[in-house]
């Protein structure tokens, strides 16, 4: 029989792991496999090899759960800073969103800048664009330029503009 092989194999691999890695679930299905796989005999290298683990991550895992089982591959909360913004800035900036910057005394649309400023003088909380970008794709929104005016112009003055009719 023909062996199987996947097309585009590099890139594939890395957006599989890229997929184990998004889910609390996928990654605590990710720890299953390779705790197995060394269970059946196989060593934390060879193991961190096939899964495209370091070796030190594979053998970190398995101490866990040999000290606490299951439990020890589950998520712990992750380090970090904590948010500027409760779930009540969050709720606030969601309905400001769904209505025009001029409603704020902002001209044009909701972009990163404007929502920087938005949350600036609301909270007097300083949050950068890209971060202000990452609350947009968070909470569902996607930025959209407006069409050109261009578009709805009137038929006769685009024709007398073009160079050639």
């Amino acid at each position: 029989m023909k062996p199987l092989t996947i097309s585009d194999a590099d890139s594939m691999i890395l957006a599989i792991q890229d997929e184990i890695r998004r889910t609390e679930e996928s990654r605590y299905d990710h720890r299953l496999h390779a705790i197995l796989l060394v269970a059946q005999g196989n060593s934390c290298g060879r193991v961190a090899q096939m899964l495209g683990d370091a070796p030190r991550t594979v053998e970190y895992w398995v101490k866990r759960f040999e000290e606490f089982g299951f439990s020890g591959l589950m998520d712990g909360e992750r380090p970090g800073r904590p948010s500027r913004l409760d779930k009540n800035h969050i709720s606030t900036i969601g309905d400001a969103l769904r209505r025009s910057p001029d409603d704020f005394g902002f001209s044009g649309q909701w972009d990163g800048k404007t929502l920087s400023l938005f949350i600036q003088q609301k909270w007097g909380v300083s949050l950068g664009v890209r971060q202000c970008q990452r609350l947009f794709r968070d909470m569902g929104f996607r930025f959209r330029k407006p069409r050109p005016k261009m578009a709805h112009t009137d038929p006769s003055q685009q024709a007398a503009y073009k160079k050639t009719p």
